[in-house]
């Protein structure tokens, strides 16, 4: 171990304990790619190793992550695209007995275990962090995320609320929405809320929801992972899915969402996930 393997926007160095992964930062690697920069990847996080043709001559070799050991793939929930997945390293065809040769060496030092860590074991994205939602800014220092709402964008519900500051020791979890997906947000999940928190993200102090061009992956999700690594690191592990809705209220967002489709402001694609994605939280 200790060579490198170099791909498409990223190089991997093979080393006795870990995979440290460096990204490029070239116009055509992917944003998010470029905000990691670098990431040690200890072989204790990763699941398995695959090889697997890619497109248009390429080939593909994948870490699968072990759940429960990264925070950035933990926020992400399955969310990113294939373009997008920092544990695939894109090669030349003509690279493929090579690739195949590190799969090998990579499969034979990893050890069985399907337990969950008890600590996150690749680092989180450092604080302090910040990026601009739809309707507020969002900042995270390490210790409280905050939230301070734009008055173009923020639901009157949010400006009665006023800036709301979460100190992190106050959080069970975090609620990434992609913002490439209809409704995409961020949410905080409250250990003990005063009152139970609004279904929709829009009327929510405790969330910032996206848009075209707000709270893009590569700010919003490093953003989730470093919140969801100060949480674990300060209690009981976090989770990130918010409980299951209502159904009443899951009803009236599917009306909503037809609604919106017969306006034309959701197309049938949008519609039909968005729909599924309803109907999977009965």
């Amino acid at each position: 171990m200790g060579d490198v393997l170099a791909g498409f926007h990223a190089a991997w160095e093979f080393e006795s304990d870990s995979v440290l992964i460096r990204f490029e930062r070239g116009i055509r690697t992917p944003k998010l790619f470029q905000a990691l920069g670098e990431r040690r990847i200890p072989l204790g996080a990763i699941a398995g190793v695959t090889l697997t043709p890619g497109k248009r001559g390429t080939v593909v070799l994948h870490a699968v992550p072990r759940a429960g050991a990264d925070p950035l793939m933990e926020a992400a929930a399955g969310q990113l695209k294939e373009g997008g997945d920092p544990y695939r390293l894109v090669l030349p065809a003509d690279r493929e007995t090579l690739a195949e040769y590190y799969a090998d060496e990579l499969r034979a030092a990893l050890t069985e275990n399907a337990e969950p860590p008890e600590r996150y074991l690749v680092a989180p994205p450092e604080a302090p962090l910040h990026f601009k939602a739809y309707d507020g800014k969002a900042s995270f220092d390490g210790k409280a995320v905050s939230f301070r709402w734009f008055w173009t964008g923020a639901s009157s519900a949010k400006w009665k609320a006023g800036d709301q500051s979460f100190p992190v020791t106050g959080l069970s979890g975090v609620e990434w929405r992609s913002p490439e997906v209809f409704e995409g947000h961020l949410r905080l999940l409250r250990r003990e809320p005063a009152t139970a928190q609004p279904a929709q993200a829009d009327q929510d102090p405790a969330a910032v929801v996206f848009g075209l061009g707000y709270g893009p992956v590569h700010e919003s999700l490093p953003f989730a992972a470093s919140v969801l690594a100060a949480v674990r690191a300060s209690g009981p592990t976090p989770v990130t899915a918010a409980p299951r809705r209502d159904p009443a209220d899951i009803a009236d967002r599917i009306r909503h969402l037809g609604e919106l489709h017969q306006a034309g402001l959701v197309t049938d694609e949008e519609f039909t996930t968005k729909k599924a994605e309803l109907l999977a939280e009965l």
